[in-house]
């Protein structure tokens, strides 16, 4: 009997496996060495990325590192490895194995007795590759760079730092130091005096403030060391991979060893270069005698980063090509992706994060150097990055979003230094193209400008005026408490001083116009605006009218006990001088309006329907449904520039206004396979491979098709289909966690942690149009 019981346990367990795929079943395994780098699988961890591949029988990986910015901010690689084993394992693909092992974070290469294991310390900025074999082999590890010597860069390279199509005189990309020292290799980049930042405060006239202002480039050090025990030096030689050449620096095994490794060790800092250099040789000796523990609290930070929450999904059985199955593959996947800049003094690049390669493989008429990709280094787009972000929020990803949070906060005397020199006024001014210290970018601002053009404008069809974005980052700050209540100090003036800005701004330039500075009802004219990049020389945009309402309620409602009697009367007061959202009517059918006015349309987003996201005015389970709904039914600008690319937002408009159908396109679309040998390597769409933003986008749209929330009521599969298996755990607000499994069109587990808050879910698997609008 006692076998029979035991007999039936496997196979129960072996059935519900079958049933819902767990995270080994994501990893991927190629049996098939790749082509060249554009076949790379992504390793990394706390703010280092590396892209690896074996390529004719030699293991080779670049590698990169968050905040790396060179004179002109382009966003530098640290170079590539190249690993060669003599007798080779690898000479051939019989019996070869690569694996993306996602739940402990590493990468195995096994082929003929031999492994190669490759991974990223996540709590000190070093990689690690070790090799095992049952016959001795020797092996030569090396450096390979590109930056031995300066480079000029011209034409469209220049896309890649901050000067773009408008570069000032000629532009070089200062060589490296590279040299062999203590039977290792040393590579630096060190920026001198001179960068992009002194070039932009000249040309945007603000030299009077130039010595209060953060400059994040001037002297930068980065670089690193790269060594082995069994390693020594060999000599360099010249080659070219794809359209680069470069110089390799060699270290080859002393004798032939069946155990060996390798260990890169790097720095950056902005001080001098003794002090980098001390810096560098404390982390090489720290580490002695601590790799074994390294090792294991680096897989235990991944396993606690996948315990933390997942999204598994599968149709009827778990297979590849079946399309549920890899939208949730992929979001596992480009979530990992995330996990590798955890904790970067940076924020993750919408525009290819850690992981691009050689240009040529995005678009061959670029044959620019491993460091090139589109819309710069140093710029942050914020209408982008906050797709990368957002995620993070339902993902509990929390410690992650302190990147980009902090870097926002980081600029925010240099935003207000910006207010006060141009119009001599309060707040913090950001804009949309922004460079890493706080100055729009300088090819957007652009340098053939009417000389009584305000100097705090940009001269840009596509960007003036829109200065909006900055609240998104705004709401992921109040969502730190909201979801995590995690102490919020810290940004309550920046949110402050982002909204005096509009307050402030908006006054003044009424008062230019004429006598009064508000309307006839007391509110803000917020003219000119821009409804994000598409509905320019806006009048009163929904999109900044939503932000400021959402954000000053969230504000007061989150954050009241922490904040003085004077910041609360201001923002009691600014309340009162928010405008009212505007309609429009399309055939008898009330729907949102982009904003009052505008004079023409510049792109293709759909502002008309950021009051549902991110703003959440609009939703399931709130007020006037209908007429969210109308706007997606009806208006004829959101119906055509419809599309799952890149940026787009129809896949999360459309689970956010309860729309199975359209969710479940949308979102099939985005997060199906891309078609580069790693899935979840999308793009370029409008930015460059891997798209992030494209990745952020498609982790948001699945999330609010499984849990939405409005009025203390956790809403579950509101735009999820009844046919898709699925088991998800995700957060909620007030310090929540809601796991979930749907088989079969059943609600088979529920835990809600708290448990109290179990009394506030409310499952719509399967339920109408209709009934969702009439939740309210």
């Amino acid at each position: 009997m006692k076998k029979i019981t035991v007999f039936f346990f496997l196979i129960c367990t072996i059935l519900t496996k079958a049933q819902i795929p767990v995270l080994e079943n994501y990893n991927q395994i190629w049996t098939t060495q790749s082509n060249n780098s554009s076949e790379s699988m992504p390793l990394g961890g706390g703010d280092i990325g590396m892209n690896v591949w074996v390529e004719n029988g030699d293991l080779y990986f670049y590698f990169s590192r968050s905040g790396t910015f060179d004179e002109h901010n382009t966003l530098l690689k640290l170079g590539r490895v190249k690993v060669s084993l003599s007798p080779n394992p690898f000479a051939d693909d019989e019996g070869f194995r690569q694996e993306l092992v996602l739940k402990d974070g590493y990468i195995s290469i096994i082929q003929k007795d031999t492994k190669i294991k490759l991974w990223v310390d996540v709590f000190k900025p070093i990689i690690h590759l070790d090799l095992e074999s049952e016959n001795p082999l020797q092996m030569t590890a090396s450096y390979e760079s590109w930056r031995y010597k300066n480079r000029d860069s011209k034409g469209k390279a220049n896309n890649a730092n901050s000067y773009k199509w408008a570069p000032q005189g000629e532009i070089v990309t200062f060589k490296d130091s590279i040299a062999f020292e203590n039977n290792g290799i040393k590579f630096y980049h060190r920026n001198r005096e001179q960068t992009v930042f002194d070039v932009a405060v000249k040309q945007q006239k603000m030299e009077s403030m130039k010595d209060q202002m953060m400059n994040p480039i001037v002297d930068l050090t980065f670089g690193g060391f790269m060594k082995g025990d069994n390693l020594k030096p060999i000599g360099n030689y010249l080659g070219k991979y794809q359209d680069t050449d470069f110089r390799g620096f060699s270290l080859s095994s002393t004798k032939p060893s069946k155990k060996q490794s390798v260990e890169i060790y790097l720095n950056t800092s902005q001080f001098d270069f003794n002090t980098w250099n001390n810096g560098l040789k404390i982390l090489i000796a720290a580490n002695k005698g601590r790799v074994e523990q390294a090792e294991k609290s680096t897989m235990k930070w991944w396993n606690d980063f996948w315990d933390r929450s997942f999204i598994y999904t599968q149709e009827s059985n778990s297979a590849a090509k079946d399309s549920v199955y890899q939208i949730g593959q992929n979001y596992q996947l480009f979530r990992y992706m995330l996990g590798c800049n955890a904790y970067g003094k940076y924020p993750t690049k919408f525009n290819g994060g850690l992981f691009t390669v050689d240009p040529v493989f995005t678009n061959p008429d670029l044959n620019f150097t491993p460091d090139f990709r589109n819309w710069g280094g140093g710029t942050m787009t914020a209408q982008n990055q906050r797709l990368v972000y957002f995620p993070m929020v339902k993902s509990g990803d929390f410690d992650m979003m302190k990147s980009q949070l902090d870097y926002y906060l980081s600029l925010q005397k240099n935003a207000e230094l910006r207010s006060q020199v141009y119009w001599k006024h309060g707040g913090a001014s950001f804009t949309e193209q922004l460079e890493n210290f706080g100055l729009p970018n300088p090819a957007e601002y652009e340098w053939k400008r009417p000389a009584d053009y305000d100097p705090g404008m940009e001269y840009n069809a596509w960007l003036e005026y829109e200065w909006d974005t900055v609240f998104e980052f705004c709401q992921m700050m109040l969502q730190q408490k909201e979801y995590a209540n995690a102490d919020i100090q810290k940004y309550n003036p920046f949110i402050i001083s982002c909204l005096r800005f509009f307050d402030e701004h908006y006054q003044y330039l009424a008062k230019q116009r004429g006598r009064k500075a508000l309307d006839g009802n007391g509110h803000l004219i917020l003219f000119p605006g821009s409804g994000a990049e598409t509905y320019k020389m806006a009048n009163n945009a929904n999109s900044t009218i939503s932000a400021l309402k959402v954000i000053t309620e969230q504000l007061l409602l989150l954050s009241e006990k922490e904040l003085s009697k004077e910041d609360l009367a201001y923002l009691k007061g600014l309340q009162t001088r928010i405008p009212p959202l505007n309609f429009r009517d399309f055939n008898g059918n009330k729907t949102l309006a982009p904003a009052k006015t505008w004079e023409r349309i510049n792109n293709t987003e759909v502002p008309q329907l950021y009051p549902v996201y991110p703003w959440g005015i609009y939703g399931i389970g709130k007020p006037d449904l209908e007429t969210a709904l109308n706007t997606w039914k009806y208006d004829t600008d959101a119906i055509k520039f419809r599309s799952h690319i890149g940026w787009k937002q129809d896949n999360i408009f459309s689970a956010r206004l309860g729309l199975t159908n359209e969710a479940a396109k949308y979102n099939l679309l985005k997060m199906a396979n891309s078609d580069r040998r790693f899935p979840a390597f999308w793009g370029p769409g409008f930015d460059w491979v891997p798209d992030h933003n494209w990745g952020g986008s498609g982790m948001i749209g699945m999330q609010e098709m499984l849990l939405q929330e409005a009025d203390g009521k956790i809403y579950l599969f509101p735009a999820w289909p009844k046919e898709w298996n699925v088991h998800f755990k995700l957060y909620a607000t007030q310090n929540t966690t809601v796991e979930a499994q749907l088989v079969n069109g059943k609600l088979k587990v529920l835990k809600v942690v708290p448990e109290e808050r179990k009394k506030d879910i409310i499952n719509l698997i399967g339920k109408s149009e209709a009934e969702k609008i009439k939740l309210n």
